[in-house]
């Protein structure tokens, strides 16, 4: 761990870190680590304001004070290899099959810019892993695609409504803006927006026990926390792949 590190201390907000970092993920879509990079420098006290929120929520308390390492669990093949088909464990069992990614590695990939948080018992760095390995679940539960960059783009609007960190935010902004430049059309700029009034709209999710969510259907779990559909997500994409513009 870093001398002197103290999770309990926001990190001020590095506009221009943070502004080089858009920059080089706007260029490159596929470097993870400029993400990490965008949230250091801009999300400050989101931590600790939703470590906060979480013990006020009805099984907060009992869920901060499990402190389940969700990376680690995430990591058992043999208990996601369990849940029944239909379930929310199952989809996230063929998303990992589908793209290869895994909670370990994006970990790995968070501690390249964040190495002080990997073995930080400290709680608010224990909600920001956590923060972490819950990604690629709210990839299945509000059905943005993880291959392409408009997916990425509206989950991330929808992570900021969710969250309130100003890196979520500035990165789905800049995502929209730089579409808006190449294709001229609003479609992907409307499908970001969408994510973002998704988010709005649905349960607050950092709430949610995902052991046990994991075990429930898909569909209920959705209407359970008021996941809707995202329309103007799905003719954005249908549009770009008919226009070979999906990798923008």
């Amino acid at each position: 761990m870093t001398a002197g590190f103290n999770p309990g201390r926001p990190l001020h907000r590095d506009w221009r870190a943070a502004w080089i970092a858009v920059r080089n993920l706007l260029r490159d879509p596929e470097d993870t680590e400029q993400v990490f990079r965008i949230m250091r420098a801009l999300n400050a006290d989101t931590s600790h304001r939703n470590y906060t929120r979480l013990l006020r929520s009805a099984e907060g308390g009992r869920i901060a004070f499990r402190h389940v390492e969700l990376a680690d669990r995430l990591g058992d093949r043999g208990w996601i290899d369990a849940f029944p088909a239909g379930s929310v464990g199952a989809a996230y069992r063929a998303f990992l099959d589908r793209t290869g990614f895994s909670a370990q590695g994006l970990a790995d990939i968070s501690y390249a810019e964040n190495a002080e948080f990997r073995d930080s018992e400290h709680p608010y760095a224990w909600f920001g892993r956590r923060e972490r390995d819950v990604h690629d679940i709210w990839h299945v539960l509000t059905g943005y695609t993880a291959e392409e960059p408009l997916g990425e783009a509206c989950l991330v609007a929808f992570s900021y409504a969710q969250t309130g960190g100003l890196g979520w935010g500035a990165i789905g902004a800049m995502a929209a803006l730089k579409s808006l430049k190449i294709t001229r059309d609003t479609r992907f700029a409307r499908a970001v927006w969408e994510g973002y009034r998704n988010g709005r709209r649905a349960a607050w999710l950092h709430g949610e026990d995902y052991e046990a969510l994991l075990a429930e259907p898909l569909d209920a779990a959705r209407r359970r926390l008021g996941i809707v559909e995202p329309v103007a997500y799905q003719r954005a994409q249908a549009w770009l792949r008919g226009r070979g513009l999906s990798g923008i």
